[in-house]
């Protein structure tokens, strides 16, 4: 025999509570006592009951989806910080749809068409392409990482700081000559602050310094021909110095690693190479690369706190939007491995 369904009346019956209990049960728990919500939990594992989401959805109109936009899955960063994001489930219960950017701002427009087509709760955007006061526009709640956020909830990194220990580090291990990789950036891109980091610590030891600034492709074979180009620009301009070089990830430190090895076999003593991320791709290198490590766990977990909070307001308010934005910082952690070594 098909089992039968069991519905709100059945548990009220069951438990001697109305429906309209039951129903704030299922949509607004907080409202009720703790026991109540243990009598009626305890009441559905006994009646075996499955909550219809559907169901649940055509009712409430609230989908416990979060919309996510992130620039690619090929750099480790992204990659782990989606990783976080995803395992937030069972700490939030929401379920994330997650949409891959493209660089392109009418292909990531139709992102957000189709996110908000699906009744998406609220959003985290890592991706640069849409500007902070569009996303705002769309009326739901956003939080932005590591990107502009001037109309945005936001959490990033302290990338100031950041650039200020990776040249310090590279300082101590006795460089030479001090050359820092990265692209082409708008001063109110978080990141910028590693460049003024970097720049800021230079001066401050008046060491001879260098930025290499170009868009490169986020493909293998584009950031491995640029590596080749500069470690050959470089190799020709500072010969016999001791080059202490600060990447912008460790994808791009794990590249230019492989390259020296090729060559020679080793990292020769006169390379200094320091990453940012302390993704796998540093840690697990043949040889461990120095990074400076960005807390991904607590930058994803700030983000759904900040967007989950956001969400339970608007909920409560039954208004739009609610006024004030948060900026949340989260401090590096410096992590030496073998490719700066003092001299």
């Amino acid at each position: 025999m098909a089992k039968k369904n069991i519905t709100f009346n059945d548990i009220a019956q069951y438990t001697g509570f109305s429906k309209t209990t039951i129903s704030r049960y299922f949509n607004y728990p907080d409202s009720l006592t703790l026991e109540n919500q243990k009598k009626i939990g305890d009441a559905l594992k006994r009646l075996n009951y499955h909550e219809n989401k559907v169901a649940r959805i055509l009712a409430n109109g609230k989908t416990e989806f979060i919309g996510i936009i992130i620039p690619n899955l090929y750099l480790h960063y992204y990659s782990s910080m989606l990783n976080e994001i995803l395992s937030t489930y069972e700490k939030f219960g929401y379920k994330f749809i997650v949409f891959s950017g493209s660089n392109g701002e009418e292909t990531e427009r139709e992102y957000m068409k189709e996110l908000l087509s699906y009744k998406i709760e609220g959003m985290i955007v890592l991706s640069h392409t849409i500007s902070s006061e569009e996303l705002a526009s769309y009326g739901i709640p956003v939080v932005t990482i590591e990107r502009e956020d001037r109309y945005t909830n936001s959490v990033n990194t302290d990338n100031y700081l950041g650039g200020v220990q990776a040249t310090e580090i590279l300082y101590d291990a006795g460089c030479d000559v001090y050359l820092h990789i990265n692209s082409t950036l708008s001063e109110n891109i978080p990141s910028y602050g590693r460049i003024r980091g970097f720049t800021d610590t230079c001066g401050k030891h008046h060491l001879e310094h260098r930025i290499f600034s170009k868009e490169i492709p986020d493909d293998y074979e584009s950031i491995q021909n640029y590596m080749a180009e500069f470690l050959n620009t470089v190799a020709r301009t500072y010969p016999g110095k001791r080059k202490g070089i600060f990447l912008p990830n460790d994808t791009y430190a794990g590249i230019l690693c492989n390259l020296l090895i090729r060559q020679y076999r080793i990292i020769p003593d006169e390379y200094c190479i320091i990453g940012f991320d302390n993704s796998p791709a540093s840690r697990e290198a043949v040889i461990p690369i120095s990074t400076i490590g960005q807390q991904i766990e607590a930058i994803a977990q700030s983000a759904m706190e900040i967007l989950v909070a956001q969400i339970n307001e608007r909920k409560h308010t039954k208004s739009s939007l609610p006024g004030g934005l948060t900026h949340k910082v989260i401090p590096p952690v410096p992590i030496l491995r073998e490719t700066t070594t003092k001299r």
